[in-house]
């Protein structure tokens, strides 16, 4: 979000936007965090608005994994038949491609779940299908193109935001407001608690191929790994994401490079493209992913509440932060809705126990993502190849590691279940 120029109030003689009705809750941040927890919210009973910047949730180059806890979760609300039948692909596996051989790591298909795989489907397709689940909830309110610009404050208390949108400057109070607006969080800037940058040392070029019939089957994601960089693959409907690997910062340079690199790197560890390889022609194909790995010391402040990435930057390479703002939602909903349900502001009490609940969760995540980070910075610095060593393949083959580390996957550390008597006896 950017702030835009001209005045904050309209002149005396502009007619003034209606401004909405009060809700209890504002959730700024219309992706998966955000949205499931407006809809939880909602579907509780709870009146809540959602702002999001931008008109639509169509973003190139998002997370399109939905793994077999958040198809779980799709299941317990009653919504994951009618999800699946949206266009999607089911990932089993997950794998690396070493000059040593394959190496598959983890298997969904081991897990004990209706849902043994994952769900690769377009960001803004899951979007929508909750957004539109959402409108028919009489308690929810969706405002897009709402340029949040500035928190409204009681004191110390954050009572609301500001935003702009078509009609000019607007603000909207509530008891509480949710920070779900992502990586480059404008409310986490504006709410002035501390963040501590983990040290990523790495970022992604990232770029789209077409697809055909007789490509090989995707896994939820796909290394191929060279001395100096690896590629991640993503699977989509009608093509693949994929993302190179360059130091951090090293964007200029390979940016002056010239795509010929890149190229080459594809013909020599994903030659199955063939011909589609030329058809990445210049820079104006490819999207810096700027990687980071950051936490918010303390999520909160009184009224002011941040999941998702808002709290913690996950890294892409994982592939799995939306499972983590999906999880930060739930336990969210969980604790605010009885609260809110008593006609109470939620306090510090109950947001550091929102926090307490997911923090050791996203603690281990983000431990694992510094290491891999790390060891990439010492292989760079000590100019040794970043293959993962032939260990690896002999312990993924070891009996259970594959299902065990599906389960980590899938799920991820602590993972939370919805409270069972969330919606109430009026709001199944």
């Amino acid at each position: 979000m950017t702030d835009d120029p001209g005045p904050d109030e309209p002149q005396p003689d502009e007619p003034q936007p209606e401004e909405p009705t009060a809700p209890r809750c504002i959730v700024v941040g219309g992706g998966p965090g955000g949205m499931l927890a407006a809809y939880l919210l909602a579907r509780a009973g709870i009146a809540v608005t959602l702002l999001e910047s931008h008109q639509d949730f169509d973003r190139d180059f998002r997370g399109d994994s939905l793994h077999p806890w958040t198809l779980e979760l799709m299941d317990r609300l009653g919504l994951a038949e009618d999800l699946l039948a949206l266009p999607h692909f089911k990932a089993t596996r997950f794998r690396m491609f070493t000059p040593a051989g394959t190496v598959i790591t983890t298997d969904y298909t081991k897990l004990d779940s209706r849902f043994p795989f994952v769900a690769l489907m377009p960001q803004v397709r899951f979007l929508d299908f909750l957004a539109g689940r959402a409108a028919a909830l009489p308690e929810f309110t969706l405002i897009t193109g709402a340029r949040v610009r500035k928190l409204i404050f009681d004191g110390d208390r954050v009572a609301g935001v500001a935003w702009r949108d078509a009609d000019g400057p607007r603000e909207l109070r509530a008891d509480l407001v949710i920070a779900a607006d992502g990586r480059f969080s404008k409310l986490r800037a504006l709410s002035e608690l501390p963040v501590d940058d983990l040290g990523a040392t790495t970022d992604l070029l990232w770029f789209r191929m077409p697809r055909r019939p007789d490509d090989p089957a995707e896994a939820d994601v796909d290394l191929y790994f060279g001395r100096d960089a690896y590629a991640g693959l993503l699977g989509g409907v009608q093509d693949w994401q994929i993302g190179v690997t360059v130091p951090k910062g090293g964007y200029a340079a390979a940016r002056s490079a010239g795509v010929a690199p890149i190229k080459q790197f594809l013909a020599a560890h994903l030659g199955w493209l063939g011909d589609r390889i030329e058809l990445l022609t210049g820079f104006d194909q490819i999207t810096l992913l700027s990687v980071e790995l950051k936490r918010v010391r303390t999520w909160h402040r009184e009224g002011l509440l941040l999941i998702g990435d808002a709290a913690h930057v996950i890294s892409p390479v994982g592939g799995n932060g939306i499972l983590m703002a999906l999880q930060d939602a739930v336990v969210a909903a969980n604790l605010l809705v009885p609260a809110l349900r008593r006609t109470e502001r939620p306090g510090a009490e109950v947001m550091s126990a929102i926090q307490s609940a997911r923090e050791p969760a996203i603690v281990q995540v983000q431990q694992a993502q510094v290491r891999t980070e790390q060891r990439a910075a010492d292989a760079r610095e000590r100019n040794r190849p970043l293959i993962p060593g032939r260990l690896l393949k002999v312990i993924t083959a070891l009996p259970g590691a594959r299902r065990r580390s599906a389960a980590r996957n899938g799920y991820g550390p602590y993972p939370p279940a919805l409270a069972a008597d969330l919606f109430g006896a009026d709001h199944r």
